[in-house]
Parts: C-alpha cells; sequence; structure tokens
C-alpha cells in the first residue's frame, strides 16, 4: 500500500487534533458515542483501530455545527444525514435551514403541545407546509424559558406588535433597492436590511435596559 493510501486514512486523535479548532468541547469520547448512536461510521483496521476519511470529519463537522447552532436533537440530525444520502450531494456543505416537524419541534424546544398551540395563536410561531424553521425553534424555546417567569404566549403579543412594526422600517428602507433592476441589487437589499435589523436590535436592547432600570428605581 502506497504512503498516498495509507494517509487518506485518519485516526481518531488526527481528527479530534482537526475538529478541536472549531469545537473546543469535542472529545475522543464524543466521537465515539456519535459512532454509538449510528451517526458516523468509520471503517476498522484488521486489529481493530477506527479509520476515518475525510467524508467521516465532514460529517463529524456537520454534525457538530447542527448540535451546537441549531440544538438540534441527535435524531434529527441523523434524518437530515439520511435524507442527504438519497441525494447527490456533498455532505461537506452547509449545514440546510432547520425544517422541523411539530414532534421535533416540541422536543427540541421542551415544550408541550398546549403551549406550542398558544403561541400559534398569538402568531409567535407560524409552520410552513407543517415544517418549522430554526427561528421558530428559537422562538419556542425563548418562550418556554419566559414561562419560567410567569411570561406566557399571551403576554408576549406586544413584543411581536412591536417586531412588526420594526419589520415595517426595514421594508420602508429597502424598498428602494427592491425596485432596481440593475445587477446586484436584491443582494444589496438584503445586506441592508439585515445591518437595519442589527441596529434595531441594538437600539431596542439598550432602550429596554433603560427601561427596566427605571422600574427597578436605579
Amino acid at each position: 500500500m502506497s504512503a498516498q493510501a495509507v494517509r487518506a486514512f485518519m485516526s481518531i486523535g488526527e481528527v479530534l487534533a482537526q475538529l478541536q479548532g472549531e469545537f473546543p468541547d469535542v472529545t475522543i469520547s464524543k466521537i465515539r458515542f456519535l459512532e454509538g448512536e449510528g451517526l458516523i461510521e468509520p471503517q476498522r483496521s484488521p486489529s481493530g483501530y477506527r479509520k476515518f476519511t475525510h467524508n467521516d470529519v465532514e460529517r463529524l463537522r456537520y454534525i457538530l455545527t447542527a448540535q451546537r447552532d441549531h440544538y438540534l436533537p441527535l435524531r434529527v440530525i441523523k434524518d437530515h444525514l439520511d435524507e442527504q444520502a438519497t441525494r447527490p450531494r456533498d455532505v461537506s456543505s452547509e449545514v440546510p435551514a432547520v425544517r422541523l416537524s411539530r414532534e421535533e419541534l416540541l422536543e427540541a424546544a421542551g415544550i408541550d403541545e398546549d403551549t406550542l398551540a398558544e403561541m400559534e395563536s398569538f402568531g409567535l410561531v407560524v409552520p410552513v407546509a407543517r415544517r418549522y424553521d430554526a427561528d421558530a425553534l428559537d422562538v419556542a424555546r425563548n418562550v418556554a424559558e419566559l414561562a419560567r417567569f410567569g411570561l406566557h404566549p399571551r403576554h408576549l403579543r406586544a413584543v411581536k406588535a412591536v417586531v412588526e412594526r420594526e419589520a415595517g422600517l426595514v421594508e420602508q428602507a429597502v424598498a428602494p433597492l427592491l425596485r432596481r433592476r440593475a445587477p446586484g441589487a436584491i443582494d444589496q437589499a438584503g445586506e441592508t436590511g439585515r445591518e437595519i435589523s442589527g441596529l434595531l436590535q441594538k437600539l431596542h436592547s439598550a432602550l429596554l435596559r433603560g427601561s427596566v432600570r427605571g422600574v427597578l428605581g436605579r
């Protein structure tokens, strides 16, 4: 076997070294756990040592990114990977948009059916084609956390109203860009929208902090 063929495989320690820069919390035990859960299937040498390929590493990177950035349960991640396996698509590509079923959202957010139904009744969470995206998951998790302080979906209608007004401001600012037919106008509108949204979020946070200090008499 040539040296080049030998280097086509990596040991579990070499894989760990590749991933730890991006995922400091990953360990050999974590990689073995993911293997035990059926999310990765490294080859084995005749003596039983694991042999990882580049695709194995990219698959691990996909899994760890989905856990870190989207907090998805392993079962959901495995479903995404299995779905990818049926397509002519490289697993190293960007993690696709989150698309959760109702049951998956309930599990990932740690909420019950009644809570989700109440969120939907007040427009806090809106499914698209019976699927929920990453924003819906974030909203559901935050609403669940606020419930610990006695704040339930019905109390959060005011927050939704503020967000809708802020979205109207963004729309007003980017509308002229969207009407342009010049190349790159849509991309420019998207970038402008994101920048304005970020500034509005900062303004909102600063104003809220000031108001809370007033409530606390500080």
